[in-house]
């Protein structure tokens, strides 16, 4: 029996705070894991689901991607994994009768928390246009009016298709296939926000856009730098990684503008220690840095390492920096030129502090940097992840065990898309062998990324936009501006498990796919259908639902793209030839292609068979091989910057709730930092609360400024509460997809383009 999705949004006027925890996990976690699955699930649903997350015969958590070890727990699941698999697992159902009793304009009127509330999507929809309501259509009728749409395209460049990373590997491969057959590389996904100022740094720098560590190598670390990044809520599963690295001796630095509970203490809840012995203490140096001044950091780092070497040789690896390595002279000179007043200036750290963190650099054997968005989302990323890159390079921390670098990625597949050829600015290497499996000529121009996609549909030069899960509207910057840009599309698609923004935000028309989740057993053929991921660390593995769909005739998302491909390409001169309906009907077929276009995937059927678990080829990692343009790891000089606040302004970081995944709101909650009951908080220094006329508690709005090409650009997000937070002087945080309105669109990292959501400078105004 279905359970009662909530008939209201958030009541902020219930908005409570307490004090921050300064711990994480621990018996709370496992309470509100169950309390939120049995909510969804219902208690026999919420034990089938739960006992078979991240297991070898199971399938692939739908939150990160932090990945497994070879030995599983039998509770291989962290509190936001057993929310994430709640909330696809729900037993709440949207059907038609939810689309003809409301309207579309009511949905739009909803916060995201009550839209993803509302339950699983069970029947394709469409809006005509100018209707007021979805109505139920057939799923012919449906994908023949989008193959219809693709096909009457003047230009292919006009169609835009976004994936979010929680796609497999067989789905992601397909669509891509589809998009580069129909003749255009307009494929903007969740890296363009996440991780694409790493994968830009890392492939100029290293050869490679991935990281360069496996899970072995996080217990085997002497020291893990863990900078930007929160992992207690965003990728829990890490601090267990995080733990068994300090039993083995590991020292851990947090740096961070803002003290995390799960960096600071944590409580293993499959464990006497963490249960009944108090925990394990996981930093042992907490560094409150500066939003945006991680750069100066690194460098600071680098600067004093280079300084002692004068003295000490053995500081730098030499042979390595020789043997391995271009461009040591011109960093060197170039971090020595730099003050110590400005990487004061920079991180809001003195020269002693710099050098005292540098020293605990010093001294380790093997060094690890860890990152996420914090690191990201500024406009200097690219330099500042390149400065991260430079100090594992001084010690030759590159190729060697317990060493090397970590971006944590989000999504749970977000990297196997990439792999897979989800990438607006493909390899030409991938388009010849995609060209001789497939017999046709793949489009050379690249594509859009998200930024690029959003202005050319407010320009009016894409008619139509397809989305391969995800929440775009709420994920993307300048919220009002996508919300337009949308708005002039013909025809907009989103194949979906729940119901979001994206759904209600739509095109002239909109067409919903509903499809089936990770957790869904998807039969076809007349047998079970298994997929494949790719973890943070470049690991693939299987993974095969259980549950019963939510509705009989579901497709998933890879059978939904192959009868696509069917219809598109009927007849069609120049098309991918492929036999769409084998590959609909067994997914082996596809994971054939891939292990003929993509090197690493040879005998890909035989390696993921019985749960096993294979590495992609990683140069750096396998024998410090380097695909730059130097044939070498690249340091590289970077002129240091950081963010300068004007007077009476700050700079705002967006920021996920501890009950939130990406655009996904599971819970009214951040318990970790004491937030009950609410979203619409702005977390401040007493200080600069007091100094700016208000007291804690007041409700103001926020109104960012950003100097584009046209002047001083204003945007405001409305009725937030200030709550008094440790956070350095001049910074704040508040949460997103609510802040993202603040975002300029033409505000992006050099190089990478990604939002700089990390830094958005904002004044206070006293709400009216």
């Amino acid at each position: 029996m279905a359970t009662k999705a909530p008939r209201n949004d958030i009541d902020e006027t219930r908005l409570r705070v307490s004090a921050p925890e300064s711990e994480a996990v621990g018996v709370p976690a496992v309470l509100n894991a169950l309390k939120i699955s049995v909510e969804q699930m219902g208690v026999v649903r919420s034990v089938q689901s739960l006992v078979r997350i991240n297991q070898k015969d199971g399938f692939d958590c739908p939150g990160c991607a932090w990945p497994e070890e070879d030995k599983r727990h039998i509770a291989e699941f962290c509190e936001n994994g057993a929310k994430a698999v709640a909330d696809e697992a729900t037993l709440r159902r949207i059907g038609p009768d939810f689309f003809a009793a409301h309207s579309v304009d009511e949905l739009r009127g909803h916060d995201d928390w009550w839209l993803g509330q509302q339950g699983r999507l069970t029947d394709p929809m469409i809006l005509d246009e100018g209707a007021t309501h979805y109505r139920p259509i057939g799923w012919d009728e449906a994908l023949d009016i989008i193959a219809e749409e693709l096909r009457s395209l003047d230009d292919p460049d006009e169609a835009i298709f976004y994936t979010s990373g929680r796609a497999s590997n067989e789905s992601a491969f397909l669509y891509q296939l589809l998009v580069r057959g129909l003749g255009t590389n307009n494929l903007p996904d969740c890296s363009n926000m996440c991780h694409e100022s790493s994968g830009s740094a890392l492939t100029e720098t290293l050869g490679i856009g991935k990281g360069t560590v496996s899970i072995e190598d996080i217990h085997r670390a002497d020291l893990l730098i863990v900078a930007g990044q929160n992992p207690g809520t965003n990728h829990p599963r890490m601090l267990s990684a995080l733990e068994k690295a300090k039993h083995n001796g590991a020292t851990i630095i947090a740096v961070n503008p803002l003290p995390e509970a799960g960096l600071m203490h944590f409580n293993n809840p499959q464990t006497p220690r963490g249960v009944i012995l108090g925990g394990t203490k996981l930093a042992d140096d907490f560094v409150q840095i500066r939003a945006g001044g991680d750069q100066g950091l690194f460098q600071a780092i680098g600067k004093h390492l280079l300084e002692v070497a004068a003295d000490d040789p053995e500081v730098l690896d030499r042979a390595f920096i020789e043997m391995h390595t271009s461009g040591f002279e011109d960093y060197a000179a170039a971090v020595a030129a730099v003050p110590w007043a400005e990487l004061e200036a920079a991180t809001g750290l003195d020269e002693q502090r710099l050098r005292g963190i540098a020293e605990r650099v010093r001294a380790s054997r093997a060094t690890i940097v860890c990152w996420a968005m914090g690191l990201t989302q500024h406009k200097h990323s690219v330099p500042t992840l390149r400065d991260v890159v430079n100090v594992l390079l001084l010690q030759g921390n590159i190729g060697r065990e317990g060493a090397g670098v970590c971006p944590v990625r989000g999504h749970s597949n977000v990297q196997g898309d990439r792999t897979v050829g989800i990438y607006e600015k493909p390899p030409v290497a991938f388009l010849e062998a995609l060209d001789r499996e497939f017999d046709f000529t793949a489009p050379r121009a690249h594509g859009y990324d998200t930024v690029a996609a959003i202005r050319a549909m407010r320009d009016g030069r894409a008619r139509f936009f397809m989305g391969l899960g995800g929440n775009f509207v709420s994920a993307t910057p300048d919220t009002a501006v996508v919300e337009e840009a949308m708005s002039r599309v013909g025809l907009s698609v989103q194949v979906s498990t729940k119901l979001n923004r994206s759904h209600v935000v739509t095109g002239r028309r909109a067409i919903i796919l509903p499809t089936l989740g990770r957790t869904d057993r998807d039969r076809r053929g007349g047998k079970e259908q298994r997929v494949t991921v790719e973890d943070s660390m470049g690991a693939v593995h299987a993974s095969r639902g259980r549950l019963a769909p939510p509705k009989d005739d579901l497709l998933s998302e890879t059978a939904i793209i192959a009868q696509l491909c069917a219809r598109v390409f009927a007849g069609r001169d120049g098309a991918p030839r492929a036999d769409w309906g084998a590959l609909e009907a067994d997914y082996a077929q596809i994971r054939g292609h891939i292990s003929r276009v993509i090197p690493g995937f040879e005998d890909y059927e035989k390696r993921v068979d019985k749960g096993q678990t294979f590495y992609l080829p990683n140069g750096p990692r396998d024998a410090r091989l380097f695909r730059t343009a130097t044939g070498r790891a690249m340091f590289t000089a970077n002129t240091l910057e950081y963010p300068r606040i004007p007077e009476g302004r700050l700079l705002l970081q967006t920021l996920r709730s501890h009950d939130q995944y990406n655009t996904t709101i599971y819970g009214k909650d951040d318990r970790y930092r004491g937030i009950h009951n609410g979203r619409r908080v702005v977390l401040i220094h007493p200080d600069d609360i007091a100094d700016a006329g208000f007291a804690d508690g007041d409700i103001v709005d926020l109104v960012s400024e950003w100097a584009g090409p046209r002047g001083v650009e204003e945007r405001r997000a409305e009725a937030f509460r200030l709550v008094s937070y440790d956070t350095p002087r001049r910074n704040a945080a508040a949460y997103y997809p609510e802040t993202n309105v603040l975002v300029p669109l033409d505000s992006v990292a050099d190089v990478s383009g990604t939002p700089t959501s990390k830094a958005v400078i904002v004044r206070l105004e006293r709400r009216a």
